[in-house]
């Protein structure tokens, strides 16, 4: 068969390749317009650098690179900053929304040194301002006194209970004298009627004795002796009822009076003594081994 025409062509024998055959070519077919040998496509070719930015780029042929218009290293004289663009490009950072300023952090640390600041002071006010209103107990009336220095207060009344009987109590010029003792005032300051007092003690074998009567029960009692010093330690022998004591009666300088002064010298002291129900003796003796540079003025019994 001879290939002709035989008249109007129909799809299937319309081959796009028929130009690469003899019989195609006698029949009058023709390579296609388009690049790439495939029907219809476009191949639009432009001068080099006649493409704008935003435009489409041009299409290159088959297998082949498109050439970069501008040289390595070199600013492309078609390209455009985005900055440069109508609206601008986006800023390195944004700012914040109402256009303010970002938080004010050293305002806000100044802010809460300030509040800490007021609750430690006023911790330390309320601290400072309890203890204000407490008394130190050593500082109350000066040095602490010893229970031999001062009589002790008397004992209160307590609704319902009966007042305390009341003790035995001696002036010096009651009592029985012995060895060298003698009655005296010249030295001021004996609480004694009349201010009268025991002098001449200071030799052994000198004694006063107190024979006491009315002790409402047996049991311990104090016995307190009011003695008159010149600013030297001194002491006596206690006997009760034959008894005598294990201890000497003390009769320190409690006060710490100047040496020499009789009239300053004027102090008390206590013992404790085991009495009887009833009556009872008690002597004040100066005795070998005693100091008794001392006079005596009063003797009082108390509960114990």
């Amino acid at each position: 068969m001879t290939p002709g025409n035989s008249g109007a062509s129909t799809p299937e024998d319309d081959d796009p390749f028929g130009y690469l055959y003899a019989d195609g070519q006698a029949n009058g077919a023709q390579p296609p317009s388009g690049g790439y040998g495939y029907p219809n496509a476009v191949n639009r070719v432009r001068t080099v650098g006649q493409r704008q930015y935003g435009q489409q780029a041009p299409a290159s042929p088959h297998g082949q690179v498109p050439q970069q218009q501008g040289t390595f290293g070199q600013p492309n004289a078609h390209y455009a900053a985005p900055e440069t663009l109508p609206g601008g490009g986006p800023t390195g950072r944004k700012q914040s929304q109402g256009g303010g300023r970002g938080p004010n952090t050293k305002g806000l640390l100044i802010g809460a040194v300030a509040v800490v600041a007021a609750v430690v002071i006023g911790i330390c006010v309320a601290m400072l301002s309890d203890d204000s209103g407490k008394k130190d107990d050593n500082q109350a009336g000066g040095a602490t006194p010893t229970v031999t220095q001062s009589d002790e207060p008397a004992p209160t009344e307590k609704a319902g209970e009966k007042a305390p009987e009341e003790l035995p109590k001696i002036d010096a010029k009651a009592l029985h004298l012995d060895g060298g003792a003698t009655l005296a005032s010249d030295v001021q300051g004996a609480d004694a009627d009349g201010g009268v007092y025991v002098a001449g003690f200071n030799q052994v074998g000198a004694k006063v004795t107190w024979t006491v009567n009315g002790i409402p029960k047996s049991g311990s009692y104090r016995l307190y002796v009011r003695y008159g010093i010149p600013g030297v330690d001194a002491n006596a022998t206690l006997v009760v009822n034959d008894h005598v004591a294990s201890q000497p009666l003390n009769m320190k300088n409690f006060s710490g009076m100047p040496e020499g002064d009789w009239e300053k010298g004027w102090q008390t002291t206590w013992a404790l003594v085991n009495l009887n129900k009833g009556t009872n003796t008690i002597v004040v003796a100066c005795n070998d081994g005693n100091q008794c540079n001392a006079n005596l003025d009063q003797l009082e019994l108390k509960n114990n």
